[in-house]
């Protein structure tokens, strides 16, 4: 447990987490071991059943480049990143608080919902600031179309042009503005105390799906490729010269050797090339544990 032990002696303040430092934070955390599945195990009951603070800190502290991951994933709201990483955190933490090990999934795969809530939650709070105005226009027009609007209402095209007129900017900015201001928030997801059913169905949370593939799905896969290649590099190198040589140039290579070429450069029938191929890959696919 000797990686358990460095995660537990780390420390959240040491996380260089402040303006300005974005880039060290995220070489930090990409710095901390990742726990494997039975030390995550013993931390999460070592927390559960003890309230074993320092087990919780080392389940943070590996899962922070996770929340990196994620939070990367929200840049296009025009919100800092530092910040999403800090809502995500929080959710992480969350996260860990509810975790139980005996259910029998990884932490990566339940704290996903939980961080993603919380930068879902901070960019929700933000959005008002983020998108009504985001250019000078549209910041020229946020403070002074109200008072220039001369009765409650829309705007006629006559009021539009004189609006746009004197503040100097396009009619067709100060329409879109218009809109913007007199848009009403909409709760992402109301809940079931929500006092109409239209609130339900015109959430947000109704008709939005996050189409990205699953964080925790890609790592799996990831780590998945990375013990594949690990295992045919294994399995090649107990293969003879010739038939290493073979697939290589058969399967591995572009472009791909015909039969008769290798037979040419090994003095030998293509049919003889041909046996060779198939009892090497028979060879490999054993050493893999692939049927064959």
């Amino acid at each position: 447990m000797e990686m358990t032990k460095a995660l537990v002696r780390s420390d959240l303040s040491t996380l260089p987490l402040k303006l300005g430092s974005e880039e060290h934070y995220i070489q930090a955390v990409n710095r901390l071991p990742t726990l494997s599945a039975e030390e995550e195990y013993q931390l999460a009951r070592r927390y559960r059943d003890h309230n074993d603070l320092k087990a919780a800190r080392g389940l943070v502290l590996s899962h922070l480049r996770f929340v990196v991951h994620i939070a990367r994933g929200y840049k296009g709201y025009g919100l800092p990143l530092t910040d999403l990483i800090q809502e995500g955190n929080i959710g992480l933490m969350k996260a860990v608080k509810r975790f139980d090990p005996a259910v029998g999934v990884r932490l990566v795969s339940f704290a996903v919902h939980w961080i993603r809530a919380e930068i879902h939650e901070f960019i929700l709070r933000n959005w008002r600031i983020v998108k009504v105005a985001t250019t000078k226009a549209q910041r020229k027009l946020f403070f002074n179309l109200r008072g220039a609007k001369k009765r409650l209402g829309w705007l006629n095209r006559a009021e539009v042009d004189a609006v746009a007129n004197d503040l100097g900017v396009k009619p067709e900015t100060v329409q879109e503005m218009e809109l913007r201001l007199s848009g009403q928030e909409v709760s992402f997801d109301p809940g079931p105390d929500a006092a109409e059913d239209d609130d339900i169905v015109r959430a947000p949370a109704a008709y939005l799906r996050d189409q990205r593939p699953n964080p925790a799905e890609e790592i799996e896969s990831h780590d998945w490729q990375t013990h594949q290649s690990e295992s045919l590099a294994t399995a090649l190198a107990h293969l003879d010269e010739r038939s290493r040589a073979i697939v290589h140039e058969r399967w591995l290579n572009e472009p791909k050797a015909t039969l008769q070429e290798l037979a040419e450069r090994y003095a030998v029938s293509a049919e003889r090339i041909r046996q060779l191929e198939k009892n090497a890959l028979k060879k490999l696919r054993l050493a893999m544990g692939t049927p064959a």
